[in-house]
């Protein structure tokens, strides 16, 4: 197994070089060069087994041998122990169709733990072998920073600097950052959007000179090592629903395109996905274009699910990727041109290529308000405002209004993914439910905590001299070619 940067002037790289790299040299983000792909028989013998087991057993083709198979095994199983709930992602049932697929039982109570728990994991592992040290540079519009730091917390041979918009995040995510005291984790809250903060840690990675100095690296849904470790939970919950024997849908929240995109792979290893549903807020730039064919990026305004409140999806680059033919030359184009020009469009045979698949739905903060209150009143199930967004394109789908494709056959079930606990965003679950969400016992004390952060205006010079004077420089980190 190798690796493939979506523009298509980066070397070729192993799975470690892939993961320590993140970011690819040529701007693009790194594929597998191609699917594996799971048999029927392949994907009934996954039936029942334990979470580490299923998740090893998927994963294990994107390594290339390149971690024995039972360090690996070690590192998965060490990295799900903490979770809450020993199923993981286990599934809960809302009505006849519709079901929950609860990822919110990790550390920071968010979907983000599931893969970064075991990336924390996977890039000390692979330092410690080499010699080696890492800075790794994130933004986070709520959720990914506290996941990524709670991996990568007392790490021996790595630094975190994450970068997240001030005031634009809940007071529990900004918190579950921002208390966290490890002499390796630095907290950055940037005068500005999310998007300003993805642009300040793509520039950093762009400058070749600091990237080298500093060794950096990523573990936001640009590192191909996230998009691994989330297939596993769509890939558990299709078999646990019938797979393959019985096609499946999901619904998405999403904004970065980073958490559907793993679902699109599970599908390409051969997981019978019928639809996959594109959850948007009112930053809703993924509906917008599953309509049109037009990414088109508009303002940001700020919603209930802050997470989402996002106008460039970045992952979406690796999408385009394949609906182009694998073209890197043509993606670079493309990219160069939303640069330039503010937006770009597919072609009618590209468009027509996503029309059966994906289907998008919008939902504002109205629509957040009654979805939470409904499924509260229905199910007696408490969920945030994410998730929210994700069950209300659950049910449009299921009532034939998302997307403009076949309606979904009636016996398809459709998952629809709480990606964060309600207890993360108290004030809109209490707002429509009349009930405040508790934080779990572990994290009870979480408003009291002192919090250490540097506000930094949106600026890349102040951010790299910030980066310079904390990171430590121990060893190196190079992305290596391979044949």
């Amino acid at each position: 197994m190798r690796y493939v940067s979506t523009r298509g002037q980066a070397p070729l790289l192993s799975f470690q070089d892939t993961l320590l790299t993140g970011l690819a040299r040529d701007g693009g983000l790194y594929v597998p060069d191609a699917w594996p792909v799971f048999s029927a028989a392949d994907l009934r013998a996954l039936r029942g087994l334990p979470y580490a087991e299923l998740a090893t057993r998927v994963m294990l083709p994107f390594l290339g041998g390149a971690i024995p198979e039972g360090e690996f095994r070690r590192l998965v199983a060490a990295a799900y122990a903490g979770f809450d709930h020993r199923g993981v992602a286990p599934l809960v049932q809302i009505d006849q169709r519709l079901w929950l697929m609860e990822l919110f039982h990790g550390p920071t109570l968010a979907f983000k733990d599931v893969a970064l728990q075991l990336l924390g994991r996977l890039f000390d592992d692979v330092l410690g072998a080499r010699g080696a040290r890492v800075t790794v540079v994130g933004a986070t519009s709520g959720d990914t920073g506290s996941a990524a730091i709670e991996a990568c917390r007392d790490r021996a041979h790595l630094d975190i600097f994450m970068l997240h918009p001030k005031g634009r995040t809940s007071e529990v995510q900004r918190r579950q950052m921002t208390t966290v005291m490890a002499a390796n984790v630095f907290n950055l809250a940037i005068e500005g959007s999310f998007d300003d903060c993805q642009d300040l840690v793509k520039a950093m990675f762009n400058d070749q000179g600091f990237r080298d100095t500093f060794n950096l690296s990523a573990v936001n849904s640009i590192n191909w090592a996230r998009i691994m470790a989330q297939i596993v939970y769509y890939v558990g919950a299709a078999v646990a629903l019938g797979a393959p024997d019985r096609e499946i849908a999901f619904a998405v929240p999403t904004g970065n395109f980073g958490n559907v995109y793993a679902a699109y792979a599970a599908r390409a290893m051969g997981v019978p996905i019928a639809r996959l549903i594109v959850g948007s807020n009112s930053n809703d730039i993924l509906t917008r274009f599953f309509a049109t064919g037009a990414m088109v990026p508009a303002p940001v305004t700020p919603t209930l699910s802050p997470s989402m409140d996002i106008q460039i999806s970045s992952n979406f680059e690796r999408l385009l990727f394949d609906l182009g033919g694998r073209d890197g030359t043509a993606v670079a184009a493309t990219m160069e041109r939303l640069r330039a020009d503010g937006r770009f469009s597919v072609t009618p045979a590209q468009r027509a290529a996503t029309a059966g698949l994906f289907a998008g739905w919008r939902c504002d903060d109205a629509g957040t308000r009654a979805t939470i209150s409904q499924t509260w009143r229905d199910a007696g199930l408490a969920i945030d405002p994410h998730t929210a967004v994700g069950v209300a394109a659950a049910r449009a789908a299921i009532a034939g209004g998302a997307g403009e494709g076949p309606a979904l056959d009636p016996t398809v079930p459709v998952v629809a993914l709480a990606c964060a606990h309600p207890a993360k965003f108290p004030d809109a679950v209490e707002q429509a439910t009349g009930r405040r969400p508790a934080l779990p016992a572990r994290l009870g004390d979480l408003l009291q905590r002192p919090e250490r952060v540097t506000v930094l205006p949106n600026d890349l010079a102040a951010v790299q001299a910030f980066v310079r004077r904390h990171a430590h420089l121990t060893g190196s980190v190079r992305e290596t070619g391979v044949a």
